[in-house]
């Protein structure tokens, strides 16, 4: 086997690494959990562990693939450019001040701001990773723009806006959100809309969240019911305590529909 490709499933060291085919095409995995080589043809093995030499360290084993579900079989033919697993927090914001235009002054100090916050973010989220979570960020809904977080778990599927908080305080009515002395903002209202996108593209209910990042204080209307506000202090005690819906196989049934792009932009 030539050109061998080797891309990882999640965050940075997490996760599985996928040996693929110039095409796509999966023909084996690492899972860095468990120390373990899975390869779906002996024929490739020398090819394989050649690609994968760089990334393991101590001891780890080869074996025959388990018997993969439905939604791992989506997942080993997913190509790598349809694939939004690998997506960090921000990380269309971070692309656009590294190589875009996006102005000078002000313009790409709150750009750097929402950055930090959408950092501060994804470290809690990641953090809910050894609970069987799945987090897909930077996700694309065409008319609206980015989705900032879509996690998933045991509790359900949460679509996440994070707001920089700013060390201001922060107040959070049924349609608009008010930073500080800055003028009131839609997000609560965007991120129903957007959780109203994900729930038909996945066929599953999903809950709104807000989450305000670094704030002094954040205050709910009594009247706000329909979506969840959170901070990052508190973000993963606060989602652990809700009671569970979901069962491991429909987290990663449904993360493996969340992380493909053609489910949010199909094809023509």
């Amino acid at each position: 086997m030539r050109g061998l490709k080797v891309l990882p499933s999640g965050r940075p060291g997490r996760g599985r690494l996928y040996v693929s085919l110039p095409d796509g095409r999966t023909v084996a995995w690492y899972d860095r959990r468990t120390r373990r080589i899975s390869i779906l043809s002996d024929d490739g093995r020398e090819a394989v562990l050649a690609a994968l030499r760089p990334y393991l360290s101590g001891h780890w084993t080869i074996g025959p693939p388990p018997v993969p579900t439905p939604a791992e079989l989506r997942r080993l033919y997913l190509p790598p450019d349809h694939d939004l697993a690998p997506n960090l927090p921000g990380e269309t914001l971070l692309g656009e001040l590294a190589y875009g235009t996006p102005g000078v002054g002000r313009t790409r100090h709150r750009m750097r701001r929402q950055l930090l916050a959408l950092q501060r973010t994804g470290a809690e989220l990641d953090l809910l990773e050894a609970d069987d979570w799945r987090a897909v960020h930077d996700v694309p809904l065409p008319g609206l723009g980015l989705l900032d977080h879509l996690l998933i778990g045991p509790p359900g599927v949460f679509a996440l806006r994070t707001v920089p908080g700013r060390r201001r305080r922060a107040q959070v009515g049924d349609l608009l959100l008010t930073v500080g002395r800055s003028a009131p903002g839609p997000d609560p209202r965007w991120i129903r809309r957007a959780a109203a996108r994900a729930a038909r593209a996945l066929a599953s209910p999903v809950t709104p969240a807000l989450t305000l990042a670094d704030s002094s204080r954040v205050e709910v209307a009594p009247t706000l019911r329909d979506v969840l506000v959170l901070q990052p202090p508190t973000l993963a005690v606060t989602l652990r305590a809700i009671p569970p819906t979901l069962k491991p196989p429909d987290v990663e049934a449904l993360f493996t529909l969340a992380r493909s792009r053609t489910t949010w932009t199909p094809e023509p």
